[in-house]
């Protein structure tokens, strides 16, 4: 299995706009407290979070692609279970259907990881330190807020066992630990 540093180093051979490096890194914070919380490999859950859009810029326009490509250039690298949760990301489009606590979990990561940030940046200091579960929440049920986050994505904690107000805290958690890295 890849190693973090193996895998970031993978990343930033991929990925060149430095907005989705850091989506990826805010995705595998959230991934390794979910795990801790959930009961997942904290090693595993965050890896799969770091690497889920490793093929974004190469499959771009052709969203049937993603994922699929990127379980392609890992194959052999990763464990199969971390191949299926990031086609499975991005089911609409693969057909891959999510089963897994983990590929759920990652469902929900990636989506929150954005209203989180959105969040952060209509703050007063743009910090995540001055967000709140209870803030989110709020922005959350805001239709005109982050309207490229899919709210039935976050909803998949849910299938977690999570209530939103748990979830959040969770993910702002995650987040918290690698604010200075994301520039927030």
């Amino acid at each position: 299995m890849l190693t973090r540093d193996e895998a970031l180093s993978l990343v930033r051979t991929k990925v060149n706009d430095e907005r989705y490096v850091k989506h990826m890194l805010a995705v595998e914070a959230i991934m390794r407290k979910l795990a801790e919380k959930l009961g997942g490999e904290p090693e595993l859950w965050s890896l799969t979070g770091l690497l889920h859009d490793l093929d974004f810029e190469d499959t771009r326009n052709d969203p049937s692609r993603h994922g699929i490509v990127a379980a392609e250039m890992l194959r052999g690298l990763v464990p199969e279970e971390v191949l299926r949760a990031i086609m499975a990301h991005n089911f609409e489009h693969t057909g891959i259907k999510p089963q897994s606590t983990l590929e759920k979990a990652l469902i929900a990561a990636d989506a929150v990881s954005g209203l989180l940030i959105a969040c952060a940046l209509v703050m007063p200091h743009k910090k995540l330190s001055e967000v709140t579960a209870k803030t989110v929440e709020k922005k959350f049920k805001s239709k005109d807020f982050a309207r490229g986050v899919d709210r039935a994505r976050i909803q998949v904690c849910e299938e977690l066992g999570l209530s939103r107000q748990e979830f959040f805290n969770i993910a702002l958690e995650g987040l918290s630990e690698v604010a200075s890295e994301l520039g927030l």
